[in-house]
């Protein structure tokens, strides 16, 4: 906004409209509800697609979500325990992240669950590598 000084009071009145704008939308949006995701809809049994690239081979391995505790679960995935898993919902999606482990080191794994499919990253510290892999509920 613009405001030319013609005296103090155009400035002051200028300033006031501002306050009030930002004060009245910022109560309105206050005033919204807004439901959060629902993390148990991450219990089950999930395929996930491990293949290395576009037009590979299917690789594929189960990934089950036995329980959602909070802003936690419980789980096995590719054959090995889940560690440290923690959900976030405050951003209106379902977003994860957790550990596994082989002899090889540990895996990072993070997703975030759209339309009924998870799409993840697993950062592998011990083999150096960073694949993209998807899920769908069997």
């Amino acid at each position: 906004m613009l405001v030319t000084k013609k005296n103090g009071a155009d400035v002051k009145r200028a300033v006031s409209i501002m306050i009030m704008t930002c004060g009245l939308v910022g109560c309105a949006a206050g005033n919204v509800k807004t439901s959060l995701p629902d993390a148990a809809s991450l219990v089950g049994t999930w395929q996930v697609d491990l293949r290395p690239k576009p037009g590979a081979p299917d690789y594929y391995k189960e990934f089950v979500i036995s329980a959602v505790n909070g802003k936690s679960f419980e789980g096995v995935f590719y054959g090995t325990a889940i560690t440290n898993a923690r959900i976030n919902v405050d951003w209106g999606a379902v977003r994860i992240g957790f550990v596994t482990a082989d002899m090889s080191g540990q895996y990072n794994h993070s997703a975030v669950l759209s339309n009924g499919k998870l799409e993840g990253l697993t950062n592998s510290e011990g083999r150096g590598f960073l694949s993209y892999w998807s899920a769908v509920m069997r």
